[in-house]
């Protein structure tokens, strides 16, 4: 299916908040806009760690000559290389090297080498301190959800959903379109580039238009962040969701989980991405596809849908800034999605 990038506007604005209250303990429904990181310019460094999964010197290596081509430093974390089973380090390993690029003045942005499972080992003893003070974008997607969700809730502080080291091609000359295109929306999206995005019609779309900021990531990671310090609000939010590996079943038990919890009632918009979906096995059929398993949660309301909206674990997986707010117009053309 064809999707189109186009260009669109960017204002980050800024609101002002009552005097009797502080950002830190402002919920994140109360918000009208996130703190934006300041863009990247020519010689600035990025930093390489990876939090979760594993992944050697020699995968990231791709990532780095393209990055430096873009005119880009780099700093590779100490994590890059080492391994403690499915792990990228042990915890301790991992948490340090994220809290160095954390505190480090000199890196002005943090790429996650990879995904995986592991940032939620982690998360509750990062000390944010010398974030808060230098906010930089943090990139990454799947298991990175954690980290988005987390700044969403405790500090406002956008970020960028993206692809990740493990997704450069190695033969930038060989790679398809769509490979180099999502890849090149990340160095658009660190230097501020006006950017958006289009997604074919689908019939199973309810038509709208809404303005409003961006959260979202993978949902199994959102939904067993519920309860924890972590925890997304998607009160007057447009929300973007995606999952990987799941059967047809555990993704339908999520999305009740979220609707039972509050976080499909009061959205401004759900953009639905791709979904790997493991096949039912023989005889336990679910009954249900994934278009049926969505509207049946969300019958009751009223905000616009978009299916097949190019984000998740696939090849059209485009750079989105969390916490930076969007226009969404679905239509009988198709959707679009762009930062204002």
């Amino acid at each position: 299916m064809n999707r189109k990038h186009f260009l669109s506007s960017f204002i980050a604005a800024a609101s002002i908040l009552p005097a009797f209250k502080t950002f830190a303990n402002i919920t994140e429904s109360e918000r009208s806009s996130f703190e934006i990181p300041p863009y990247l310019k020519q010689g600035d460094v990025i930093g390489i760690t990876s939090p979760a999964g594993f992944i050697t010197v020699e995968q990231v290596q791709p990532s780095i000559l393209q990055m430096e081509n873009w005119g880009f430093k780099i700093k590779i974390g100490s994590t890059i290389g080492k391994r403690d089973f499915t792990y990228g380090g042990t915890d301790e390993e991992r948490l340090s090297d994220f809290q160095n690029m954390l505190d480090d003045p000199n890196i002005k942005a943090i790429m996650c080498a990879r995904g995986g499972y592991g940032f939620v080992r982690i998360i509750d003893r990062l000390d944010f301190s010398a974030f808060k003070k230098n906010p930089k974008w943090i990139i990454g997607f799947s298991d990175i959800t954690v980290l988005h969700c987390h700044l969403a809730k405790n500090y406002g502080i956008a970020s960028i959903h993206s692809k990740m080291c493990n997704s450069f091609p190695n033969d930038w000359t060989k790679a398809e379109p769509i490979q180099i295109e999502t890849i090149l929306s990340i160095k658009n999206a660190l230097l501020g580039e006006q950017m958006g995005y289009i997604a074919p019609v689908n019939p199973n779309n309810r038509i709208g238009k809404v303005e409003e900021i961006l959260t979202g990531g993978n949902l199994s990671i959102i939904e067993t962040l519920a309860g924890s310090d972590s925890d997304l609000d998607t009160k007057n939010k447009i929300l973007f969701i995606e999952d990987t590996g799941e059967y047809l079943y555990s993704i339908d038990r999520m999305l009740w989980n979220l609707k039972r919890n509050g976080k499909l009632k009061n959205l401004k918009g759900l953009l639905i991405g791709g979904f790997k979906i493991k096949p039912d096995d023989a005889g336990e059929e679910f009954g249900k596809n994934i278009y049926e398993i969505v509207m049946e949660k969300i019958a009751e309301y009223k905000y616009p849908v978009a299916f097949d909206f190019p984000v998740g674990h696939q090849r059209n997986n485009f750079a989105l800034k969390c916490g930076v707010k969007h226009v969404l117009n679905v239509s009988e053309s198709g959707t679009t999605l762009h930062s204002i």
